[in-house]
């Protein structure tokens, strides 16, 4: 059975007219968790990963197991004011107002090649926060891998006119 189909669509979730994409299904199914584990690691073995960043708060879920199999320590990629010590981040645009991710200033060392893991990219906004903060650090972004594309939103496409390659497991058209 394909991951799509293990991934359930709840409409009008939080506001009506969007089609929500909930994975919590996948990540209930120990099969459909493994096979997604599986898929985007293999993608990615060779390729020398030094760290997997995890986009609060399911790129947590999959990016550590994820780090896990690639042999590679795991960054997580916090929204404002979570993480204890010394931060650099970047604010991005939501549909009504900003927001803002960070990540610790030791995390990642620059020459470091990164992983950015998330669970779905839309609009792409975080995603590229996430890219933005990554490349101050002067690592190299691998690329950036997710469970879910929804391509009608334009966040892969984002991601890829910034020079770094998307992969993911499965595509719903519209929002």
């Amino acid at each position: 059975m394909p991951i799509k189909s293990r991934i359930r669509t709840i409409p009008d979730h939080p506001k009506p007219g969007i089609l929500f994409r909930d994975i919590t299904t996948l990540l209930g199914d120990h099969l459909g968790l493994r096979i997604a584990i599986e898929s985007i690691a293999q993608h990615y073995k060779g390729e020398r990963i030094h760290k997997v960043a995890g986009i609060e708060a399911r790129g947590f879920i999959l990016g550590g197991a994820i780090a896990h199999q690639l042999e590679a320590g795991f960054v997580p990629v916090r929204k404002q004011g979570k993480l204890p010590m010394e931060t650099i981040g970047q604010d991005y645009s939501l549909e009504y107002g900003t927001d803002r991710i960070e990540i610790h200033t030791d995390a990642i060392a620059a020459g470091e090649r990164v992983l950015i893991v998330d669970d779905l990219i839309a609009t792409g906004g975080t995603a590229i926060a996430t890219v933005d903060v990554i490349e101050r650090t002067g690592a190299q972004i691998v690329g950036c891998a997710f469970v879910i594309d929804l391509p009608d939103l334009g966040g892969s496409a984002r991601v890829r006119e910034r020079g770094y390659a998307v992969t993911s497991l499965c595509e719903f058209e519209g929002a």
